[in-house]
């Protein structure tokens, strides 16, 4: 029994699904947060959901609260979408060549959100972050990033770094497999601190700063009232490219994390605070 008092046989038929799935996937899940152990148990595996609920393997119903990390704004199975997607389905899955519905998505993206500009679809956070830092370093011609404690930004090795001891030290790495050299150019400090940020400036020539500009990845943390203004204002100064990495609030209430918060912040200058979003 784990301290949450769940044992093997709370959920049987997600445990041998688990054991299952370890001899033949790495670790038995394909992101490393599924894999419960940080808090010693089994993961769920869930076999359907619909609406705001989801059904484990093992007939257990939830309220879902997870909602896919944000994209599942409409919940599981809406009947628009799944009547879409089969419609869609039956043009073919995939042409390796341009569709007129990519421009399409585009265009209802950028209605969304004003400010963007142009935009380009990835599969993934860390393919969008480790792009946008590439456009930023040859934009800048410069190599040193910034990064924030308790912010996450995908799993590529120059994102994989800690602080060292002083606030302008070069990064550390926080996973085997990272050589040292991929992160000597990452600067991690701790949000909310405009002094430390003021500090690297004054020292070092500053490529790029990417933040979770509300931090969803260790609770939810919100900036300080000046904190992204100065952020903004910091960048302009010494010509760095500043990149919002936000992913879970994206389209919500039409803006997400725009509409919600940076309207109280910024009044007017609202989706005109990053460079990359």
């Amino acid at each position: 029994m784990n301290r949450h008092g769940q044992t093997a046989s709370s959920y049987p038929k997600s445990r041998l699904a688990f054991d299952d799935a370890k001899n033949n996937i790495a670790a038995g899940v394909n992101s490393p947060v599924r894999s419960f152990a940080a808090v010693e148990g089994t993961p769920l595996f869930i076999r359907s959901g619909r609406g705001a609920h989801v059904l484990d393997e093992d007939g257990n119903t939830y309220l879902d609260y997870v909602g896919s990390y944000g994209a599942l704004v409409l919940g599981h199975a809406h009947p628009a979408i799944v009547a879409c997607a089969s419609e869609a389905v039956k043009q073919g899955l995939s042409f390796g060549a341009p569709t007129t519905a990519e421009t399409k998505l585009a265009q209802q993206i950028r209605r969304a959100l004003p400010s963007v500009e142009r935009l380009r679809f990835v599969s993934s956070g860390t393919e969008a972050c480790m792009s946008a830092l590439r456009l930023a370093r040859g934009f800048t011609g410069k190599s040193k990033i910034i990064k924030f404690s308790g912010c996450y930004h995908g799993h590529a090795d120059m994102l994989l770094a800690k602080a060292g001891s002083g606030a302008a030290t070069q990064g550390i790495a926080s996973s085997s497999g990272v050589p040292a050299a991929l992160v000597q150019d990452t600067l991690t400090l701790p949000y909310n601190s405009i002094s430390a940020l003021r500090q690297v400036f004054a020292t070092e020539e500053i490529a790029a700063v990417i933040v979770e500009p509300i931090i969803g990845n260790c609770s939810l943390i919100l900036p300080l009232p000046d904190y992204l203004l100065e952020l903004r204002k910091l960048c302009t100064e010494h010509q760095a490219v500043l990149i919002f990495d936000e992913v879970m609030t994206g389209f919500l209430g039409g803006g997400g994390v725009f509409v919600l918060v940076f309207w109280a912040l910024f009044s007017g200058w609202l989706g005109r605070c990053s460079d990359l979003y």
